[in-house]
């Protein structure tokens, strides 16, 4: 190991380019992969922390999303079957 290096995350605090979110948003296009990259790019010590901020933002985005689908499948369940129990 160097003199002076220490093994401390390493945070990219410059703006994106354009490459770079073009990249970025490619890879969410791969389905399976695009889930995966989100959680590394919110959780990992390294990285831009551009990237790392919209990744947090559109983890909670889909954490919010998938609650309210849940409860409306729920709500409308709910409405399918005492439906069909007044019909019987």
């Amino acid at each position: 190991m160097e003199p002076g290096h220490y093994d401390r995350p390493i945070n990219d605090n410059e703006v994106m380019s354009v490459k770079d979110w073009l990249i970025t948003l490619l890879i969410m296009i791969i389905p399976c992969v695009n889930i995966i990259m989100l959680f590394v790019w919110a959780f990992s010590n390294n990285g831009n922390e551009n990237r790392k901020n919209w990744a947090r933002a559109y983890l909670i985005f889909l954490a919010v999303g998938i609650v309210l689908y849940i409860l409306l499948m729920l709500v409308a369940g709910a409405a399918i079957f005492a439906m069909l129990g007044s019909l019987a």
